[in-house]
C-alpha cells in the first residue's frame, strides 16, 4: 500500500494512509512535520488565499502560505460558502436497466397495498412526548417469551420523541412531524400500528387521521390516555391491542421478491477523510446495481451535500428537479444564519480528527454515496418518495434524525459509512455499517458490517468491494441481522426533526 492516495492530476494535496514522521518522501516532497493518518499534505506551493484543491474540486483557501510537504489542515485553511454556476442535466449517464425477468430477487414481505417490507414489526407510534411512557409500557410487555410464539413477527416497538407540543399547529415543523408519523404508520417494515397520544396535544392523532386518510382496522389502531381513562388503563388497551394483532402479523411469510422492490437509505456518520475514498465510492457502486435494478436510493444530509450539490445538478433528470435542490441548499444557508450558525459547523470534531478539513470536503466525500445515475428525484423531509432510481430527501446532518426522515419516505433498508465508528442501529429498517478503514473495522469488529478499507489493506477494488456491499443488503433484505440489528439497537434511534419555536 502506498503511503498516499492522489485523487486528480489538478488537485495540490494529497491524503496519507499511515501516520508519516517529518521527512518521508511522498510523491517528490517530504513532509515537514508529523501528519496524522487520513490527513492531507501540499504536493505544490499553496499561497495566502489560493483555493485549497482535492477530488479536482475546491474544498477551502489557504489561509496562510503553504509550503510543499506541509500538513494541510484547519490550522492553515479557511472555509467560504460555495458560489457556483449550476449546470442542469449536463451529466445523465445512461442507466442499463435489468430486464424484469432476469432481476434479482429477495425474500420479502408483500403487504395488501403492492409494497414489500423487509422486516415484520407492530410499532406504538406515540403522537406526542407525553404518551412516551404509555408506548414503551405497551411495548416491554412482549418479551422474548411470549414473541417466540410468533416466530414471524420481528418485534413490538416503541417509537416515541420529545415533541407534538408546545408548537406551532401549522408550519413547517408540524408539516415535518406529521409526514413522520403517517411515513412509519405506512412504513412497508410494519404489519401493525398503534398510535398513542395524550389528547389535548397540539399533535392531534384525528388530524394526523384526516390530512393522510388513515382509516382505523384490526392492524391501525389509535387511542388517546385521556380518553382511554389514564396511564394504566392506555397500557392495558394497547397490549390487548397488539395481542390481537400478532396472530394475523404471524400469518405474514417471505416471498422472492424483485429488487426493484427496495428503497435504501444512504447515510454516513462519524466519517473521516477515508470516507469518500473506500466506503462511499464503493456505496455508490452498489447504489448504481441497485439503480439498475429497478431500485430506488435515497440520499439525505443536505448541510452534507453542501459544497458538491453542482455536481448533483449536472445529474438531475431535468432543471426543475435541480432546482428543486438548490432551492433547499438557499434554505440551509438561511436557516444557518438565522440561526447565528455556519454551514461550517459542521465537520464535527471527530470527523476533524479524521482528516476532514471543511464541509466542502466532507460533502464532496459524502456525495459519492449517490453513485453516478441520475437524480431522479427530490424530496422534502419525511415526504414519500415516488421516483425510482437515485433520489434525495432534505435532512439535517444529524444521523437520527436524517434516517428518521428517510424511513418515513419508505425506506425499507438503510446503510451507513463510518470512519470513526458508528454504534447506530434503526428500526424498522435494518441498518447496515461500512467501515472506511481496516484499522477501525477491526477494533469495532462487533458493530461493522463491511470493512471497505480492504480496498487500500487488500487491494480490493471498487467493483469487489460494491458488488459485495449490494449482495449483503439482498442477504439483510431477506431476513439477514445486521450486527447493530444483533445488537438490539433501534428503540432510541426514532428522532424527527424538530423545526421552529418550541413554545
Amino acid at each position: 500500500m502506498k503511503n498516499f492516495i492522489r485523487l486528480s492530476e489538478i488537485d495540490n494535496v494529497v491524503t496519507v494512509t499511515a501516520e508519516l514522521d517529518s521527512g518521508v518522501e511522498v510523491e517528490q516532497v517530504k513532509t515537514s512535520g508529523l501528519v496524522p493518518c487520513s490527513h492531507k499534505i501540499a504536493t505544490a506551493e499553496i499561497r495566502q488565499g489560493e483555493a485549497v484543491r482535492k477530488y479536482a474540486q475546491i474544498i477551502g483557501y489557504a489561509s496562510t502560505d503553504i509550503r510543499p510537504g506541509e500538513h494541510v489542515h484547519t490550522h492553515n485553511v479557511d472555509f467560504r460558502n460555495t458560489s457556483a454556476d449550476y449546470e442542469f442535466a449536463t451529466d445523465l449517464k445512461p442507466v442499463d436497466v435489468v430486464s424484469e425477468p432476469a432481476r434479482d430477487t429477495f425474500m420479502g414481505y408483500r403487504r395488501e397495498n403492492g409494497k414489500v417490507g423487509t422486516r415484520n414489526y407492530i410499532g406504538i407510534l406515540t403522537s406526542v412526548n407525553c404518551s412516551a411512557t404509555a408506548a414503551r409500557m405497551i411495548a416491554s410487555a412482549f418479551g422474548s417469551e411470549e414473541m417466540a410464539n410468533y416466530p414471524n413477527v420481528d418485534g413490538v416497538v416503541a417509537f416515541v420523541h420529545g415533541t407534538g407540543c408546545g408548537m406551532a399547529g401549522q408550519g413547517e415543523g408540524f408539516d415535518a412531524l406529521q409526514r413522520v408519523l403517517w411515513g412509519y404508520a405506512r412504513n412497508p417494515n410494519h404489519a401493525g400500528i398503534v398510535m398513542v397520544g395524550l389528547g389535548c396535544e397540539m399533535n392531534q392523532i384525528d388530524w394526523l387521521l384526516e390530512a393522510y386518510g388513515l382509516k382505523q382496522g384490526p392492524l391501525f389502531k389509535a387511542m388517546n390516555i385521556q380518553d382511554t381513562q389514564g396511564l394504566a388503563k392506555t397500557v392495558e388497551t394497547g397490549i390487548e391491542m397488539v395481542r390481537a394483532m400478532l396472530p394475523e402479523a404471524n400469518k405474514c411469510q417471505r416471498e422472492p421478491c424483485p429488487v426493484s422492490e427496495l428503497m435504501v437509505a444512504l447515510q454516513c456518520g462519524g466519517s473521516d477523510a477515508l470516507s469518500g475514498i473506500t466506503a462511499n465510492p464503493a456505496l455508490g457502486y452498489a447504489c448504481d446495481l441497485l439503480v439498475a435494478q429497478g431500485g430506488t436510493a435515497v440520499l439525505a444530509e443536505t448541510p452534507e451535500i453542501y459544497g458538491a450539490e453542482h455536481l448533483l445538478t449536472r445529474r438531475a433528470c431535468d432543471e426543475k428537479t435541480g432546482e428543486k435542490l438548490i432551492q433547499l441548499i438557499k434554505w440551509w444557508e438561511d436557516y444557518t444564519a438565522r440561526n447565528k450558525g455556519s454551514m461550517d459547523n459542521n465537520p464535527s470534531p471527530g470527523n476533524k480528527r479524521g482528516g476532514l478539513t471543511t464541509i466542502l470536503e466532507k460533502s464532496l466525500g459524502a456525495a459519492a454515496k449517490g453513485g453516478t445515475t441520475p437524480l431522479n428525484g427530490v424530496y422534502r423531509y419525511a415526504e414519500p418518495v415516488t421516483a425510482k432510481g437515485f433520489t434525495f430527501m432534505d435532512s439535517p446532518g444529524y444521523d437520527p434524525a436524517s434516517v428518521t426522515g428517510q424511513i418515513a419516505s419508505g425506506c425499507n433498508l438503510v446503510t451507513f459509512t463510518t470512519g470513526r465508528g458508528s454504534a447506530f442501529g434503526s428500526k424498522p429498517s435494518p441498518c447496515v455499517k461500512i467501515a472506511t478503514n481496516t484499522e477501525m473495522y477491526t477494533r469495532l469488529i462487533d458493530d461493522m458490517d463491511i470493512n471497505a478499507g480492504a480496498m487500500l489493506t487488500e487491494d480490493l477494488s471498487l467493483e469487489e468491494k460494491g458488488s459485495e456491499i449490494y449482495q449483503l443488503l439482498l442477504d439483510v433484505a431477506s431476513g439477514r441481522q445486521s450486527k447493530s440489528e444483533a445488537q438490539g439497537l433501534g428503540d432510541y434511534e426514532f428522532v424527527p426533526w424538530q423545526i421552529g419555536a418550541t413554545m
